[in-house]
């Protein structure tokens, strides 16, 4: 049936198509044509996927919505296969045909500067520089962190993840200008203010979402419009609700997954900034927010695949592929980034940088080490020696009566010889 209906949807649409191309006289204009015929393509392929393509762990508000973003996903990142495989100059130009105003090179915003939160030589308004730096990103540092608490549903991953990318931040700030802050804006505005009250709002609707009563009823079976416009509402939200519980020091294997997913979350973050710096995107471009619109529908189901394969291995035997779409993605942006400016990000780190950076390479290391090699080695050490020593214990006690029969067996004829004496 299903197979039937696809069918059916693509025979629809390659005749809307069709008819269209036949009503309306074919321009001359060859980039509009090409254009034109890239976006039908597209729309046929999304068409087939939706209804073809094999469903993921999410089933709300319907699996068709998240097989759309599978699709995506690929459409994604075969456009990011044809820019890698363009030259410097023409990947930049082509630019042009999704919106004519790219393809111009666009001068780095430096945060940085005057840092005086209060500034006294301004008297008109000598908290300028607060002002300043409050501008359309900072909804979008809150609302970004509250989506991504949603898909990692876990707090401390979500603050190492929010503190690591500062850290970044001040290791790159002599790549990318606009990596270069004042600490109060590193720190304040960013961790505590625009981050951590996003993860702290988005703590508490997982919270709220686990203690949700997941009882669902058929739309036309509720007698009230009240509660049928309830039922519409909460058509958006889980069917069932799933805690994570990384476990990260649980064993090895979890260890290195949690690094793993920390280590690509940075990545994905460090590519949104890199990719506008090579391709000259302004910020505040429509292109950059449709990325981020696309990581956060893909980022959720990817989370709830990697957990899944993680906490029960023997019924997902194999890693989702949204999961494996994502890092592809990730790692070919990431190629994009090394191509278009190698020089940028082969400038060294200055040494002071680099001596922390190693530092806490070597105390993860160190941690790694003690807490799954050596603190396991010497546990079983001590139980060994435990279980040597009771054995001894015992044998000594048996020794002791003189006639090899334990001391335990002897205690209730001790006791009938005392109650005689008495």
């Amino acid at each position: 049936f299903r197979r039937a209906h696809t069918l059916t949807v693509l025979f629809i649409l390659t005749c809307a198509l069709g008819y269209v191309t036949l009503l309306e006289e074919t321009p001359q204009d060859t980039a509009y044509n090409t254009k034109r015929g890239i976006v039908a393509s597209i729309l046929v392929f999304l068409c087939f996927g939706v209804t073809q393509a094999k469903d993921g762990p999410f089933s709300r508000p319907h699996p068709a919505y998240w097989r759309f973003w599978l699709c995506v996903s690929v459409v994604y990142e075969l456009f990011l296969i044809f820019i890698l495989f363009q030259t410097v100059q023409d990947g930049r130009q082509f630019m042009k045909y999704i919106d004519p105003h790219l393809g111009v090179p666009l001068p780095e915003r430096d945060y940085g500067g005057n840092c005086l939160i209060y500034d006294p030589g301004n008297e008109t308004d000598p908290f300028h520089n607060i002002w300043d730096k409050l501008d359309g990103f900072v909804p979008a540092h809150f609302f970004g962190w509250y989506l991504k608490t949603l898909m990692i549903r876990d707090w401390w991953m979500c603050m190492i993840i929010s503190v690591m990318f500062e850290f970044l931040e001040y290791s790159l700030e002599h790549q990318l200008p606009n990596f270069s802050e004042c600490w109060w804006d590193h720190w304040i505005m960013d961790v505590i203010l625009c981050n951590g009250l996003g993860i702290y709002c988005g703590m508490k609707t997982l919270s709220w979402l686990s203690l949700k009563t997941y009882k669902w009823q058929g739309l036309w079976n509720i007698p009230t419009y009240k509660g049928k416009m309830k039922r519409i509402v909460f058509q958006f939200t889980p069917y069932s609700w799933v805690k994570f519980e990384w476990k990260p020091a649980s064993s090895l294997r979890r260890w290195l997954a949690v690094c793993g997913i920390i280590f690509v979350f940075l990545l994905a973050e460090l590519n949104t900034f890199y990719l506008k710096f090579v391709l000259w995107m302004p910020p505040e471009h429509y292109l950059v927010l449709l990325r981020l619109v696309f990581f956060v529908n893909v980022g959720g189901v990817a989370m709830r695949e990697i957990y899944d394969f993680m906490d029960d291995p023997k019924f997902h035997k194999k890693l989702g592929q949204q999961a494996w779409l994502v890092a592809a993605i990730t790692a070919t942006e990431f190629l994009i980034v090394v191509k278009y400016d190698p020089y940028t990000l082969t400038l060294s780190l200055p040494f002071y940088i680099t001596q922390c950076w190693i530092l806490g390479i070597i105390l993860v290391l160190t941690w790694t080490a003690w807490r799954f090699f050596i603190r396991d080695i010497t546990l079983r050490y001590k139980e060994i020696r435990r279980q040597k020593q009771e054995h001894r214990h015992e044998k000594d006690k048996c020794l002791s009566n003189g006639d090899g029969h334990s001391a335990l067996l002897d205690e209730p004829n001790g006791s009938k010889l005392r109650e005689r004496k008495l």
